[in-house]
C-alpha cells in the first residue's frame, strides 16, 4: 500500500498530477482543491490510497489525512466508487461531509454532480454513526435533521411506505413527543410512528401501505 508520496510535481492537470519520486512518475487522481495547492517543479507531499481493480491500479491523493478518512468512509456506501467519492470531496469539505452525514442533511450531497436524492439518502443512511463532526453542529441543524431520522425513514420504507409518507408520518406522530425526540431512540420512535398510523393515522396509514405494496 502506498500511504504517501513526497516528490517533485512533474505534470499538473485539472484532475490529476504526476509526482516524480526517485526517477519514477506516479500518476495521482485528486480534487481540484488539492491540485491548486501544488506547483509544477516544486516538492509536494500527498497522503494517498491505492485502489486495486482487476484491470487497473489507481492512486488517489489528498492534502490531509482527514480527507482520506472521509474518502474511505464514502467508499463503504453501496454504489459509491472512487470517482464519485472524490467528486463529493471536490464539492464538500471533509467536515461538511461529516456534519451532513450525522445530521441527515441529504440536500448537501445532492449538490454533487452525479448524486441524486436516492444516492444522497443512501449516503446519509449508511454513514450515520460512522462519521462524526469534529465540531458540534449548531443546535438548529441537529434539530431539523437528527441522526435517528434516516434510520427510521429507511425502516418505514422497508415496511412499504414511500419516503414522503414516512417523513410526514414521523413528523405527525412525534409532534408532541419532545422527550422521545430528545433521547433519539430509533426503535421507540419507529414504534410510536407505527402506532400512530394504526390509531390516529387509522385508515389513511393502512391505505398508504396498501397502495405502496399494491
Amino acid at each position: 500500500m502506498i500511504n504517501s508520496l513526497r516528490g517533485t510535481v512533474a505534470q499538473l492537470g485539472l484532475a490529476q498530477v504526476v509526482i516524480e519520486v526517485g526517477g519514477v512518475g506516479f500518476l495521482v487522481q485528486a480534487t481540484p482543491k488539492t491540485l491548486t495547492g501544488l506547483r509544477q517543479g516544486e516538492t509536494a507531499l500527498l497522503t494517498t490510497t491505492l485502489i486495486v481493480r482487476e484491470d487497473s491500479l489507481t492512486l488517489y491523493g489528498f492534502a490531509s489525512a482527514d480527507e482520506l478518512e472521509v474518502f474511505d468512509a464514502l467508499l463503504t456506501v453501496s454504489g459509491i466508487g472512487p470517482r464519485l467519492a472524490l467528486a463529493v470531496l471536490a464539492v464538500l469539505e471533509p467536515e461538511a461531509v461529516r456534519v451532513a452525514a450525522s445530521t441527515g442533511d441529504e440536500k448537501a450531497f445532492t449538490k454533487v454532480p452525479g448524486v441524486g436524492p436516492k444516492v444522497a439518502g443512501r449516503i446519509v443512511l449508511e454513514l450515520a454513526g460512522k462519521l462524526q463532526p469534529m465540531q458540534v453542529p449548531a443546535a438548529g441543524a441537529a434539530a431539523t435533521a437528527p441522526e435517528w431520522r434516516p434510520q427510521v425513514v429507511a425502516a418505514m420504507i422497508s415496511l412499504g411506505w414511500s419516503e414522503k409518507d414516512a417523513q410526514n408520518s414521523i413528523d405527525r406522530a412525534t409532534a408532541d413527543q419532545e422527550e422521545m425526540l430528545k433521547h433519539g431512540d430509533v426503535g421507540q420512535i419507529l414504534r410510536a410512528t407505527l402506532s400512530w398510523l394504526g390509531q390516529d393515522g387509522g385508515k389513511k396509514g393502512a391505505g398508504l401501505r396498501a397502495g405502496q405494496r399494491g
